[in-house]
C-alpha cells in the first residue's frame, strides 16, 4: 500500500556500510518511480497550456509541495519519503523529463518490527528520466541507525540502467572498524557489496592488548 500526502499544482493551468543499503537503494528507486508516476498521472493537463509553457525550458511542467509518501508491505511500515518541493521539467522528447527536488529529500527506512533502521538524505536531488539516473548532492548522508554505520559525501550518482552507484568527490565511510576516505570518491555495484574507494585512506580501530 502506498500513502501519499502533500499538495500539487499545475503551473497556471557492504559490507562496510551495511547490506541494508541495497534494500534502501531499491526502495528509493521503486518509491520515487511510483511517486513520480502518481503525480504525473494524477493531473488532468490542458495540453495547449502545457505545450505553451514547455516552450520555456526553465518553466516547470508540474510542481509538488510537502510531499510525503509512506510505503507499507503486509500492513507493515517499511519507509517514509519526504520532499518539501518537486518540479518536473521537459526539455524535449528525446532527452525526456527531469525532476528537481531543490530542497532535498529524506527517506526513513524501518525494519520488520517497524523500528527506524536507516536514513538517507540530501540537500538537493535530481532524477533524469531517459537515462534513469539519480543524482543526490549537498550533504548526502546514508546512515544505519542500528549499526551506526554512515556514508557521507557531497555528490552521489545512481545509474539504474547500468546498476552502478558512484561519486567523483570526497567520500567518507564510518563504521565499527574505523573511518575510511575516498579522496576522489568511490564506485560500486548497486548492491554496495563490491566497491572501492578512489584515492583511499583511513584509520582502523584496534583494541589494546593486555601486556604480560
Amino acid at each position: 500500500m502506498l500513502l501519499v500526502a502533500g499538495s500539487m499544482r499545475l503551473p497556471q493551468q557492504d559490507s562496510m556500510i551495511s547490506k541494508s543499503c541495497h534494500r534502501d537503494l531499491y526502495f528509493i528507486s521503486s518509491l520515487l518511480t511510483i511517486c513520480i508516476s502518481i503525480m504525473t498521472n494524477g493531473c488532468h493537463n490542458d495540453m495547449e497550456v502545457i505545450n505553451a509553457l514547455t516552450e520555456d525550458e526553465n518553466y516547470p511542467l508540474q510542481t509538488g509541495k510537502n510531499i510525503e509518501v509512506q510505503y507499507t508491505d503486509s500492513a507493515r511500515l517499511q519507509l517514509i519519503f519526504k520532499a518539501p518541493k518537486m518540479k518536473k521539467f521537459l526539455n524535449n522528447e528525446e532527452e525526456g523529463a527531469y525532476y528537481v527536488f531543490e530542497d532535498g529529500i529524506e527517506v526513513f527506512f524501518y525494519d520488520n518490527n517497524e523500528k527506524l533502521e536507516s536514513i538517507f538524505k540530501s540537500g538537493y536531488a535530481n532524477y533524469y528520466e531517459k537515462p534513469s539516473i539519480w543524482k543526490a548532492s549537498d550533504s548526502v548522508v546514508a546512515r544505519n541507525i542500528q549499526t551506526n554505520e554512515q556514508l557521507s559525501t557531497e555528490e552521489l550518482f545512481w545509474d539504474q540502467k547500468n546498476k552502478r552507484v558512484y561519486s567523483h568527490v570526497f567520500t567518507k565511510i564510518t563504521n565499527e572498524d574505523g573511518v575510511f576516505y575516498g579522496e576522489k570518491g568511490f564506485e560500486s555495484d548497486q548492491d554496495l557489496e563490491n566497491y572501492k574507494l578512489i584515492g583511499s585512506s583511513g584509520s582502523v580501530e584496534v583494541e589494546d592488548e593486555e601486556l604480560p
